[in-house]
């Protein structure tokens, strides 16, 4: 586990954003990209969202996404074809171009969640069909559903809100070919078991995930990330069962700590962001590195540097070869 000092220390060296001249940029709330020569260059930055708001930077956060990511992209081919080329630096990834298919794939093993589109907010509420999925009555927060279930949400513009949808809304709206859509369901389902079954072994509970797919030569391929603690909840598993039947919060490893620190100070998303104090910052940080390492079975590699640079030097030398 890496000490807290130096997670303290590399607070004022995180990664805000870049503005290279890399040909056309795209910037997303985590992520900025590149595409040149029918490559994306991506570069995950420390930047945290939450609520569909960029909130604050997290020490190494963009490593730990980049290379968690990374890992799965290698250990899930033969399931699905994915857009991973090269990995130049431990916050860059290089990928192929892909034409966005504009819906995620959401999927779902426990009834959790804080903000007013997860399920157990629905569920609360008293509705028993989320997204085209019957939900049985009784219920509790955190509690295996009887199994998983794809809640599919659009994917919005920068700034917008993300709506979670039926598969025959999906349809209805045109916005993917029913073929590739269920192809896309299938695949999701394969990765999330996959998931499931490999963080079990590493004291992991894969309680949710989104996946995002393109078209690339006409061929479904995954693309963003994947089993990342900001894509997917992560629970630790051996507390999970003793916890939950205390009627307490499982231990959580992914950005969640965060939400639901927001959660508790009244901010859902609407209004000014609350002051994210340091001591927080470095208590998200050790969990997004002890997620990577508990998923990849290594340790994380961390220094205290300027991470700008560092990517800058990178990416001159990846581009001049």
């Amino acid at each position: 586990m890496v000490p807290e000092d130096i997670i303290k220390r590399q607070i004022k060296h995180v990664l805000k954003g870049t503005d290279f001249d890399l040909g056309r940029k795209y910037e997303g709330k985590v992520r900025d990209n590149y595409s040149i020569d029918q490559k994306r260059i991506i570069v995950t930055t420390d930047r945290i969202s939450a609520f569909d708001r960029v909130l604050c930077e997290i020490p190494f956060k963009g490593q730990v996404i980049n290379q968690t990511a990374a890992f799965w992209f290698n250990k899930t081919r033969h399931i699905v074809e994915n857009h991973l080329i090269d990995v130049p630096d431990p916050n860059i990834l290089v990928a192929k171009e892909c034409c966005l298919i504009p819906v995620e794939m959401v999927v779902r093993g426990f009834l959790t969640g804080v903000t007013t589109t997860s399920v157990w907010h629905h569920y609360s509420q008293g509705l028993r069909n989320f997204c085209g999925n019957s939900l049985p009555d009784g219920l509790k927060k955190n509690e295996a559903l009887p199994y998983p279930i794809i809640t599919p949400s659009t994917k919005a513009p920068k700034g917008g809100h993300d709506e979670s949808v039926s598969a025959e809304e999906i349809l209805r709206r045109k916005l993917v070919d029913e073929n590739i859509y269920q192809e896309m369901e299938q695949i999701a389902l394969a990765l999330f078991k996959f998931g499931s079954e490999l963080a079990a072994t590493n004291n992991l509970i894969l309680v949710d995930s989104k996946y995002e797919f393109g078209l690339y030569e006409g061929q479904v391929v995954l693309i963003d990330e994947i089993h990342t603690p900001d894509s997917s909840r992560f629970w630790i598993k051996d507390t999970y069962r003793d916890r939950f039947l205390r009627g307490e919060e499982p231990e959580k490893l992914d950005k969640e700590f965060v939400r639901g620190w927001l959660a508790n100070r009244g901010f859902r998303g609407e209004g000014p962001i609350p002051h994210i104090p340091d001591s927080i910052r470095i208590e998200a940080a050790r969990r997004y590195i002890t997620a990577y390492e508990m998923i990849t079975a290594s340790s994380f590699e961390a220094q205290n540097e300027d991470v700008l640079q560092r990517i800058k030097r990178r990416l001159e030398n990846y581009c001049s070869n």
